[in-house]
């Protein structure tokens, strides 16, 4: 995946709020296909919509799928001999292809849906990210020899051909290794990796063999060829670039492309009648545009049988079912028998259908009705990403402060409540929580510990101030002082003894009770205390967006009674079973939050010198947090102020800026302008290869320019760069897998990117429509989709 020039391609589209990720391999045996694609520049974006949870996220009984929650596969998985023959399915897809070909830099979700269902996989990979020989385009692939060059023989199944009558053969493999080789400029293409290590393409000795030779030992071939183009699609760059934009030459999948329109909002796909493998069960699929935030509409009105969702859309499925809401049976109830539980759990299903269609209308509760959320864990993740390049985090010691300032537990609990899925925070930057091979490397890194994180800040210099504090000036004291007897009230808050807060959580930690998120007892406490900074009140400004005037106390209580009120409400909610206030109530607990976390910022602003904002030659320690904007990135937003709560806690300010998710990726993350941003990456089997690009060292360019790659952080170390060189030419699985677990561990050391948690996938699907919903990384089995026999 090494950068392709710019003058060789054109620039990647930005992505938009939403958009699906590009995955690098998310496949399993021929019951599964798969797509390989590059971790592309411009396919990166936010997390996707509202795919974190909170309290609008769908409760685990929702879920009535088969699959497994914990592995990632909820596909209701049925025989063929069970599924029905004929039927169209309509597969929303969050925006119409600009291209068919996976290797350009705009490919997108629906360039994968078309390119895995029409075109040849080598390798598939099974639910844990292990790559399988598809035996409907392989009978087999060996590495044959390694000295003195590797060499694969890959043996085709006779029986694999084009639409177009020509079988496959070694003038594809060579069409496609010289157009991805990255020799030829005239190909705008994304990326190169693996190709541009082979040597020469040819026959080999026997029918349907053929031969790959590689100039350096590569061991991630089973990445490459994958999908298989035909060689018209690859010999000439006109074509290549925009012959197949619109249409495919030949295909060689259980399905085909007959219409794609100029709008390009549907594109379906037809059963192909040369296809030898297992017949299709579907006559179509079409491939219909809906951007995500539109999908719960999509779903209402009954337009589409299948589409990813957010957490939102996926209780409103729920609601719609009678699952899901306030009430569920719970044992503690004490019901007598059984049949009694299961009674009352059939009313209380009656009375939020009933709930559903008053919130919905009648028309919408029953289209949402006709659905049931699948859900797996995504094969990609969520990570919050220190720009190095500049500023305070160009100090090591100051990103490492960072991390270990943010609570990974307290996140993935966030993201993941109520999708009855695993919520552990990952451990790895290479590796998915149920991928093959996973290992936690995190170490202390990984941890949330307040202490040390004050402490590695204090020894990068940035030191401990308050406003209150000898040397302020006059003006920002006036400006910015409390009311006259609050210093007292106060005082006596910090004397007091520490008790629950009305919420039932923690009590906020003060300056006297020697704790150590209060910094009393801390190594940095006298340092802290005796080194108070002036700061004026255009920086105060620059630091915190909360008005100063308010008294802390004041504040405090307003926000316990608030939260005391909708507890009391969210109980009252649940006892009704009534959907309606139970959102009432839980909006009522988001303020009650915020007014809280607003008299924390107050407390600390105006109290402990030992969790104030930090200085250093004048300068106060503030990030500049950027989020994308709009209706559909809300959760994310929500993310976001989490982790600007726990930052506040060691003297980190930060300034979140949201803007635009059309600019979100190329003029901020790209551009470098930022310094704490939160996106995701796909996931991919071929990490040695396929994630090398992502953590790259930044090498200056012959223009004087930085070329980053992937790598957003802005920073790298030559051994992380060995160690990636190293493992991408080990075969031997066990030594790639150390010398990855290696790499990972000095990726988590230089404390570029922070891995926050895997991402929950929740797809709608229509009860009876089966094999298709929540993949995991495995892939569709186009052939075998269909709707149950009745």
């Amino acid at each position: 995946m090494r950068a392709v020039p710019a003058e060789s391609r054109r620039p990647p589209r930005p992505p938009q709020p939403g958009e699906p990720l590009s995955r690098a391999a998310t496949v399993r045996p021929r019951r599964s296909r798969r797509w390989t694609a590059a971790l592309v520049t411009g396919l990166l974006l936010p997390l996707p919509l509202a795919a974190c949870g909170g309290s609008d996220s769908q409760d685990a009984e929702t879920n009535t799928g088969s699959g497994s929650a914990d592995s990632g596969g909820d596909v209701r998985a049925t025989e063929r001999q069970q599924v029905a023959s004929g039927g169209t399915v309509r597969w929303a897809v969050d925006a119409a292809p600009t291209t068919f070909n996976v290797f350009q830099p705009d490919s997108a979700e629906a360039t994968k849906r078309v390119a895995a269902a029409t075109l040849p996989t080598l390798f598939t990979l099974d639910e844990r990210g292990r790559p399988q020989t598809d035996e409907n385009f392989l009978r087999d692939a060996e590495v044959t020899e390694t000295e003195p060059r590797q060499t694969v023989v890959y043996k085709l199944n006779p029986k694999a051909r084009w639409s177009d009558g020509r079988r496959l053969g070694a003038a594809d493999f060579r069409a496609q290794w010289k157009a991805l080789r990255g020799k030829n400029n005239a190909y705008w293409t994304a990326r190169n990796a693996g190709y541009d290590r082979i040597r020469k393409v040819t026959k080999g000795e026997g029918a349907d063999e053929v031969k790959v030779v590689f100039g350096k030992p590569y061991a991630d071939w089973r990445s490459l060829f994958t999908p298989l183009y035909p060689k018209q699609a690859m010999s000439k760059p006109k074509v290549f670039n925009d012959g197949i934009r619109t249409s495919l030459p030949a295909a060689a999948g259980p399905f085909r492309v007959v219409k794609a329109g100029k709008d390009r909002d549907r594109t379906v796909l037809q059963r192909n009648p040369r296809w030898w493998g297992e017949r299709a069960k579907l006559d179509r699929i079409v491939l219909t545009a809906v951007p995500r935030d539109k999908a719960a509409k999509a779903l209402a009105k009954g337009e589409v049988d299948v589409a990813d969702v957010s957490a939102a859309a996926a209780k409103r499925v729920g609601a719609a079912n009678g699952l899901g809401g306030p009430g569920s049976p719970d044992s503690a109830e004490g019901a007598k028998n059984a049949q009694d539980a299961k009674k009352r759990e059939a009313e209380r299903r009656e009375a939020r259908k009933r709930e559903a269609r008053k919130r919905f209308g009648a028309s919408a509760a029953r289209h949402l009705g006709r659905y049931e959320v699948r859900r797996a864990l995504d094969p990609a993740y969520t990570q919050l990403t220190l720009n190095g390049a500049g500023g305070p985090l160009a100090d090591e010691r100051v990103r490492r402060a960072v991390a270990r300032a943010i609570d990974r537990d307290e996140l993935a609990g966030k993201a993941f409540d109520g999708t009855g899925l695993p919520d552990k925070p990952l451990g790895s930057h290479l590796r998915m929580t149920n991928q093959d091979g996973y290992q936690d490397n995190s170490g202390d890194f990984g941890s949330a510990d307040v202490d040390s994180a004050q402490s590695l800040l204090a020894d990068a210099g940035w030191k401990t101030g308050g406003l209150g504090g000898a040397g302020a000036d006059e003006s920002a004291e006036n400006a910015h002082a409390a009311p006259k007897g609050e210093k007292a009230q106060d005082k006596g808050e910090k004397g007091e003894k520490k008790e629950k807060r009305a919420d039932g959580g923690p009590a906020e930690p003060s300056a006297a009770d020697g704790s150590p998120d209060a910094g009393g007892g801390a190594p940095h406490r006298a340092e802290a205390e005796s080194s108070v900074v002036r700061l004026t009140a255009a920086q105060i400004a620059r630091v915190v967006d909360k008005p100063l005037g308010l008294s802390v106390s004041a504040t405090a209580q307003r926000g316990a009674i608030l939260a005391q009120a909708a507890h009391s409400s969210l109980a009252s909610a649940r006892q009704a079973g009534s959907e309606r206030k139970l959102s009432r109530a839980r909006a009522a607990l988001e303020t009650a939050e915020t007014v809280q976390a607003t008299a924390r910022e107050l407390r600390l602003l105006a109290g402990d010198p030992a969790s104030a904002v930090r200085s250093k030659d004048g300068k106060p320690l503030a990030l500049r947090f950027v989020l994308p904007g709009g209706k559909g990135s809300a959760e994310l937003r929500d993310t976001g102020k989490r982790i600007a709560r726990m930052l506040n806690e060691v003297g980190i300010r930060t300034q979140i800026k949201e803007v635009s998710g059309d600019s979100y990726f190329k003029d901020h993350i790209a551009a470098g302008d930022y310094d704490l941003a939160l996106y995701s990456w796909p996931a991919t089997a071929f990490p040695a290869t396929e994630a090398r690009p992502i953590f790259a060292k930044p090498r200056p360019a012959s223009d004087g320019s930085l070329q980053v790659e992937q790598n957003y952080a802005r920073v790298g170390t030559d051994r992380i760069d060995q160690l990636f060189e190293q493992a991408a030419g080990e075969l031997d699985d066990g030594e790639r897998q150390e010398l990855m677990r290696k790499a990972d561990q000095r990726i988590w050391a230089v404390s570029g990117s922070l891995p926050l948690y895997q991402r929950p996938q929740l797809v709608a699907a229509k009860r009876n429509l089966v094999n298709v919903g929540a993949f995991g990384f495995s892939t569709p089995v186009y052939e075998d989709m269909g709707y149950r026999r009745s």
